[in-house]
């Protein structure tokens, strides 16, 4: 018989409870925590274990090593071909159960935070991040939509014509542009970043449940009416299309020779 009181085990997260503050580590840091098809699917159950543990408040997302996450792996679009519409909507899924779990979620951000990583920190509720973190959005370059209700998740932190700009340019942004456009809510050096994202973790955890929870079930409600997250649902479709688009697949032809090229120059 299993402790439901004793967090589960994954390959790709590392998950632990402290009374009232929990932490999901995405735990693939050789590969810079990639989301997979399996580290979405286990986000997706963690946030539902989360939600069947009455006293936590406040659960930490970040990832282990030099990155918070690379974002999707592009090399299994085209190793494996485009996927089909199920699994092209884990993303979406995973988005959806972060952003519905009932503690409140702080987005613990360093290093890059790239492409899906971004959609994972937007579905959390706050974000703390290091100085020296880089934020990209390189989808549009690899001939694909951001998908996994990316899109109404950034108009609503920093509205629609710094989103259009962002996603479809694929600027690179720095943590103190996150921090001028409404993206993040604090920048600190980056040895201060686990002290940091502990002591706001502490604050909210020292506020009475029913209020702290309720306020963030209330501004969740108002901000799905205004940007229309349920509409996200289609986003899978509109990446199946772009991953089987002859011109999208040749700009993800390019992106994986660039970087296999990098990687060799680097070695």
């Amino acid at each position: 018989m299993t402790d439901a009181s004793r967090p589960p085990t994954f390959n790709d997260l590392r998950l632990s409870v402290d009374g009232a503050i929990a932490v999901l580590e995405m735990h693939r840091p050789a590969s810079l925590n990639p989301l997979s098809t399996n580290t979405m699917e286990e986000i997706i159950t963690a946030a539902r274990w989360f939600d069947d543990q009455s006293a936590v408040k406040v659960v930490v997302v970040r990832g282990a090593g030099r990155v918070f996450s690379a974002g999707a792996d592009v090399s299994s679009f085209q190793s494996a071909g485009a996927p089909g519409r199920d699994a092209a909507d884990v993303g979406r899924r995973m988005a959806d159960a972060v952003e519905a779990m009932r503690g409140v979620t702080i987005a613990q951000i360093h290093g890059w935070c790239v492409g899906g990583g971004v959609v994972l920190a937007a579905a959390c509720d706050l974000r703390v991040v290091a100085a020296s973190t880089q934020f990209s959005i390189p989808e549009v370059d690899l001939g694909i939509p951001l998908a996994w209700g990316g899109i109404p998740r950034l108009v609503r932190e920093i509205g629609p014509a710094l989103t259009k700009e962002l996603v479809m340019t694929c600027r690179p942004f720095g943590a103190e542009e996150a921090a001028r456009i409404g993206f993040v809510n604090r920048v600190v050096p980056e040895e201060e970043l686990n002290a940091a994202v502990s002591e706001l973790a502490q604050t909210l955890a020292s506020k009475a449940t029913y209020a702290l929870l309720s306020t963030k079930r209330y501004v969740n409600a108002v901000t799905s009416q205004m940007v229309g997250l349920d509409r996200s649902w289609s986003d899978a479709d509109t990446l199946v299309a772009g991953l089987h688009d002859p011109e999208g697949r040749a700009k993800q032809s390019e992106y994986l020779a660039g970087l296999a090229l990098r990687r060799e120059r680097s070695q």
